[in-house]
């Protein structure tokens, strides 16, 4: 069952509540990303959840253990459902933020979508995105995090890796075929990573930026239904 996390990363509010109003009915979970909460903080948030979204509240924490598992506590008081934090913040990091009760739920991120082979050489000449992405991936889900933010593409590498773990997995760089690049690198397109029955797909300009927010969303909705070896849901 994959769920669709529309990526609100634009600038105003107005902005925003014209894509829920569009999107309302389609999509519930939104994604509030660095650009946005920069710009309304609280405000973006609790307006998606007036239109009845679920946010997603991507700032990639990355600090401290105390200083992320209170920026984790804050977030729970936001009323978000997920955050974000950076898995190579190291385990006691995500351990602390773990710990943190009630808490939303925490979705680490390995290796960004944009970072190609060359990109993560340079922490260690003979680094390897897949390798890299598999010892994030475990050491969060050994210390608390409930699923790995990792690109479609190395989904199915990792089942393998792990087939006695129970991962959940939350994949951006999805881009129906066709649809610009943009600054992604390790890309999959809708419809195969509902094949793969990835948990929660993140999709951003393909849908924000199209001339019909809503006719996009459908269509792609449509495009992994038809993919898809589960039932599809979008809440």
């Amino acid at each position: 069952m994959t769920q669709v996390i529309a990526a609100l990363d634009v600038d105003t509010i107005k902005r925003e509540e014209d894509l829920l109003r569009s999107l309302k009915g389609v999509i519930v979970w939104y994604k509030v990303g660095l650009r946005l909460f920069t710009a309304h903080g609280k405000r973006a948030v609790d307006l998606v959840r007036r239109h009845g979204g679920k946010v997603f509240l991507d700032l990639k924490l990355h600090d401290i253990p105390q200083t992320v598992a209170h920026a984790v506590h804050e977030a729970q008081k936001l009323g978000v459902e997920a955050v974000s934090i950076h898995l190579m913040g190291g385990p006691d990091m995500v351990a602390a933020a773990a710990a943190v009760s009630p808490r939303p739920k925490l979705w680490g991120v390995t290796v960004l979508t944009s970072m190609t082979p060359k990109d993560v050489r340079i922490f260690h000449p003979g680094a390897r995105v897949p390798t890299l992405v598999k010892s994030l991936a475990k050491s969060g889900w050994m210390h608390g995090a409930d699923a790995a933010i990792c690109s479609a593409r190395e989904v199915d590498y990792l089942r393998k890796q792990f087939p006695h773990l129970d991962m959940k997995f939350v994949t951006p760089g999805i881009r129906p075929k066709g649809a610009p690049l943009n600054d992604q690198v390790r890309v999959m397109t809708p419809g195969e990573a509902a094949a793969l029955g990835i948990d929660f797909i993140v999709i951003g300009r393909p849908i924000t930026h199209a001339p019909d927010p809503r006719k996009a969303a459908l269509d792609i909705l449509s495009e992994m239904k038809a993919c898809s070896p589960h039932s599809l849901e979008t809440a």
